[in-house]
């Protein structure tokens, strides 16, 4: 159970960030499923994610109820905000992977693969710094065998965060945090 600011009910509904730096954006509830984690699911990994888009228009994609897609946390590219729209109790549908979804907290990155331009200063900063209080509130190990890309998922068909992620300097960011 959440406390603090994210403990906040609005009919039985949490409002507010589990992580007290992202803005509340949620997701359409068609587009994840409710649960209590840890007690239904163990939390064990944090997957990586490239948008292939706009901040603006990852989240209003998660807000479509025909889209049937989402992720726990959108990190924008010039100035490193983060977005929550899905608690890290209920599992975000984003990893292409039941068992993984069940059992990890997805973030994607505003960008294209292609392009390493959009992977900024901000960007990996706020990044490393939700992941690092990810793994601690959730004793998620800070390594590449807990912080995963979405191309490590089993059965995955995705590429990203593609090859201009920068793993090294991201979990350097990550052990520092």
């Amino acid at each position: 159970m959440a406390t603090g600011p994210a403990a906040a009910r609005s009919g039985g509904l949490i409002s507010t960030a589990d992580y007290p730096d992202a803005e509340w954006i949620p997701a359409n509830g068609s587009n994840f499923t409710p649960a209590d984690r840890p007690s239904e699911f163990p939390i064990e990994f944090v997957v990586i994610h490239v948008t292939q888009g706009s901040f603006a228009g990852t989240v209003q994609h998660f807000q479509n109820p025909e889209a049937k897609v989402s992720a726990h946390y959108v990190v924008r590219s010039n100035d490193g905000h983060i977005a929550q729209m899905v608690h890290d109790k209920d599992v975000a549908w984003h990893a292409g992977n039941w068992d993984y979804n069940t059992r990890s907290i997805g973030i994607e990155h505003e960008g294209f693969v292609d392009d390493p331009a959009w992977f900024t200063d901000a960007m990996y900063a706020a990044s490393a710094a939700l992941t690092a209080s990810l793994c601690d509130t959730w004793g998620i190990p800070r390594d590449r065998t807990r912080v995963i890309g979405h191309n490590e998922v089993p059965g995955a068909d995705h590429t990203d965060p593609g090859q201009h992620w920068d793993w090294d300097r991201y979990m350097t960011l990550l052990s520092a945090a």
